[in-house]
């Protein structure tokens, strides 16, 4: 619920805004507030509000870039505070637009608002709980509320042009390629586009990037972006993933499925650190940070034991997994439905009587038989 009803009703209901306060006012509130679920993976707001993979919001208008109390920054978004940028409604109405493009080399990896009533209506919710756009909203003049827009009708699939972008120099333009099936939907991508997701790194090495990071600089990464999830030393926090620990316990009823335990490549670990965290931000940490990240998570599972140890391109392959000999290579097409390819037996497959040796563990998986039991024999 917002800290500041009146306000609420100011925007929602009579669109009276003060000269120079937040446009955004004008927003509904409530629809905001369903259309924030969406940043609540990151970000929180309210009573309690705290720091996670995002700053807390509250008194987010009249803030100052960057300037959330014990929140690590990226230098971008700090430098756009030094250079005067302040929260209102116009520069968070940009930047939820396209926040990379807005700032580039901020750490969001949201790609993008694009309704801008559903914008509006956001930031309307946010300044719900920002005292600055209280006193605005309580300071504004009345206004008449100005009759709304009526937007031209869309154009029709047969008539909407085919969106032209820019190729990149070397590429054939876009408009040259022509689109996708029958309902001229989108284009082929470019080259750019898809060396920008060509990051996949193979076991054999194949896909790393140049970089090094040591323990100590991936335990203070993962104090800020990661323990938040998977607790302090791996353990995880609530249902979120569990990446230390579980050694020997492969082989037990409810085995711990770690990097420790389980994982059979290094690679992988990189590779999905890389390509999908921090949650809610992927993609936001440089290379150098993710062999950083990389080595701590090593040192978690004691697979490496030095706090000093650095881990780089030049020496990933040099590190095993303990769990690495129990996995095999996919030999499926030398079974012999794969090898001999012959018709499917349909009847009369088996010479005599089956024997059932043993029943499923769980009730009702295995019929029961003439003695009426079930479970195991």
């Amino acid at each position: 619920m917002s800290r500041f009803p009146d306000l609420l009703r100011l925007a929602a209901f009579t669109g009276l805004v003060a000269a120079g306060a937040p446009a955004a006012a004008q927003g509904d509130a409530a629809a905001g507030e369903q259309a924030f679920r969406q940043c609540s993976a990151c970000h929180a707001v309210g009573s309690g509000a705290a720091n996670r993979v995002g700053p807390q919001l509250n008194d987010l208008i009249g803030r100052t870039a960057g300037g959330a109390e014990g929140f690590r920054y990226s230098p971008a978004l700090t430098t756009a505070g030094d250079e005067g940028l302040v929260w209102g409604s116009e520069t968070l109405d940009a930047f939820l637009a396209d926040p990379r493009g807005n700032i580039p080399g901020n750490r969001m990896a949201y790609a993008g608002m694009r309704d801008g009533a559903m914008r509006g209506n956001v930031i309307a919710y946010l300044a719900s709980f920002s005292e600055a756009a209280a006193d605005d909203a309580a300071a504004a003049p009345e206004e008449e509320t100005p009759a709304p827009e009526v937007a031209a009708a869309p154009s029709t699939p047969e008539t909407a042009p085919v969106p032209q972008v820019e190729a990149t120099p070397g590429e054939a333009p876009v408009s040259a390629r022509g689109t996708h099936g029958t309902f001229g939907l989108g284009r082929v991508a470019t080259e750019t586009e898809i060396a920008a997701w060509d990051i996949d790194v193979r076991p054999d090495g194949h896909g790393l990037p140049e970089g090094r990071g040591t323990v100590l600089d991936g335990e203070e990464i993962y104090i800020a972006q990661c323990a938040f999830c998977h607790g302090d030393f791996g353990e995880a926090v609530g249902r979120w993933p569990v990446l230390a620990g579980g050694q020997g316990t492969l082989d037990h009823e409810s085995p711990e499925k770690t990097i420790g335990s389980y994982w059979p490549y290094l690679s992988t670990v990189f590779d999905y650190v890389r390509r999908a965290m921090p949650y809610g931000n992927a993609r936001s940490l440089s290379d150098d940070e993710v062999y950083a990240l990389t080595a701590y998570l090593l040192y978690l599972n004691d697979v490496v034991l030095d706090e000093e140890f650095e881990l780089s391109n030049e020496n990933f392959l040099d590190v095993r997994l303990p769990n690495e000999a129990n996995f095999i290579d996919d030999d499926r097409y030398e079974e012999p439905h794969y090898v001999r390819p012959t018709e499917v037996c349909m009847s009369g497959c088996i010479e005599g009587d089956a024997e059932i040796v043993m029943r499923a563990a769980v009730v009702d998986v295995t019929p029961e038989g003439p003695e009426g039991g079930a479970g195991i024999d």
